[in-house]
């Protein structure tokens, strides 16, 4: 029942739609510190069950919410008060790869890490490469305009991807591409957070392994300087395929988790990481070394292996999981700021933290400015949670002051709403709720999100705000 309603719009859809108490409080929820109370949850296997599914909540007047594997961290597939949670796990086929194109359809459950692991034996990878990217899924990916390390030089997730079959809030069934319409709507999709329908097949751009690699581990005795040092490497002409860094205390809570081998002694440690041919990467890799030893590196490692080189990737890839041993929740944020303003916005990061009596670790894609702050806290502490909410705010208010921007991968779903304000005109935000209302004109798929009440449109809903609010 949903609203009263038995699911009863075709016949192959009828009784499908799971309501027990144990799959809701799931489906409530994501990698956010937000909860949401579905109705209702299907798990379709065809396009025309998403088809089946959006028309039966669009002909009842119920919000849906189309869910991927719940790794989002901006609260975008928090579903609202009695709404259809649509999850896409179930359709999780590469239907075809074509290694002469190098492209591939694959249909939106797919795992990130799982298409590039069956595409490697063609010697082709998916670019992007989020640290969740074990268990994300590329549907997931294509919401959020995900990122990762390795997209500072092929670029996020809208350059990989060549067309979208798409489910419209409407039940009809869109191909959308970049180069046979008058207008860009695969480019307008990418990114959309599920607001303007279910994308249900994905033609991704598929990349040539490099032939060489170089993983190189540099140590600083400052922030400062590891910053300074990441815009001499770029403003040098070179553009490495990854470039992280991370402060001490992330470092070592890192290193006692998977033995890495990265510097204790550091303040701050960047990996940078050059791919290609294999004079370029010898070449390349030299002048790094000798960017960063005139910027004052304390050590310079570079892995002699691929198994040396899969394990600092480890380690920065498992940095969340490394922060569970000491304290048992935490708040990853997502701000963008110039590279020449790391330092300092880093800097305003310890004293926000500070002054709301909280431990904070940063790891996060220097090349791009892309901040990754973890709050960390025990949510069991009364009042903890006001703290944490009041810091995430002021650290989104001082990235902006930087001449940032909200976010740079994890998207702003439900955490930055209402912070859309602080950067976008009401002009600005008329103009992406017409945006909007074009795809999804009852506002339906996935309301309530990105855009902030009062911007046109995006308060006239037939649905009620849910608990996340």
């Amino acid at each position: 029942m949903i609203f009263g309603l038995t699911f009863e719009y075709s016949k192959e859809m009828s009784g499908v739609v799971h309501t027990n108490t144990a799959e809701l409080f799931l489906v409530g929820q994501d990698a956010s510190n937000m909860t949401g109370n579905p109705a209702g949850v299907c798990y379709p296997t065809t396009t025309e069950e998403v088809q089946d599914a959006v028309r039966w909540a669009r002909a009842n007047g119920v919000a849906f919410i189309a869910r991927g594997a719940g790794t989002g961290l901006a609260g975008g597939a928090i579903p609202t008060e009695g709404s259809l949670v649509i999850s896409l796990t179930k359709m999780n086929r590469i239907r075809n790869i074509d290694i002469h194109r190098r492209t591939a359809w694959v249909e939106p459950g797919v795992l990130n890490a799982d298409l590039s692991r069956h595409t490697s034996q063609f010697g082709l990878h998916f670019a992007p490469d989020p640290s969740s990217q074990q268990s994300c899924t590329i549907g997931g990916n294509v919401a959020n305009n995900s990122g990762g390390p390795h997209c500072l030089s092929e670029g996020v997730t809208s350059a990989h991807i060549l067309s979208l079959e798409v489910v419209l809030p409407s039940g009809e069934v869109c191909v959308f591409d970049s180069e046979n319409s008058l207008f860009d709507l695969r480019g307008a999709f990418i990114g959309s957070e599920g607001m303007f329908g279910i994308a249900t097949a994905i033609e991704v751009r598929l990349l040539q392994n490099p032939p060489h690699v170089s993983t190189m581990v540099v140590g600083f005795s400052s922030v400062h300087a590891g910053a300074m040092a990441v815009s001499s490497i770029i403003s040098s002409g070179i553009i490495p395929s990854a470039l992280e860094m991370m402060d001490a205390p992330i470092t070592r809570a890192v290193e006692e988790y998977v033995h890495a081998g990265f510097p204790l002694d550091a303040a701050a440690m960047l990996i940078v990481e050059i791919d290609g041919l294999e004079h370029s990467v010898s070449h390349g890799s030299r002048e790094v070394k000798e960017i960063v030893m005139r910027s004052g590196a304390t050590s310079f490692t570079v892995a002699q292996s691929p198994v040396e080189r899969a394990l600092i990737w480890k380690g920065r890839k498992t940095a969340f999981g490394a922060i569970a041993r000491i304290q048992p929740n935490y708040y990853l944020h997502d701000t963008v700021v110039p590279r020449k303003k790391l330092a300092e916005v880093l800097s305003r990061v310890t004293q926000i933290a500070d002054e709301e009596r909280l431990q904070v670790m940063n790891v996060f894609h220097a090349g791009d400015g892309n901040l990754h702050p973890i709050l960390m806290f025990d949510k069991r502490i009364d009042g903890v949670m006001d703290r944490v909410h009041r810091a995430g705010a002021e650290i989104v208010r001082v990235s902006l002051e930087a001449g940032g921007v909200l976010s740079g991968e994890h998207g702003i779903g439900l955490e930055k709403r209402d912070f859309m304000r602080w950067m976008f005109s009401e002009n600005d935000l008329m103009f992406q709720q017409k945006l909007r209302s074009a795809f999804d004109p009852d506002g339906i798929s996935n309301p309530h999100k990105v855009l902030p009440r009062g911007s046109g449109c995006a308060d006239i809903a037939s649905i009620p705000p849910g608990s996340w609010v």
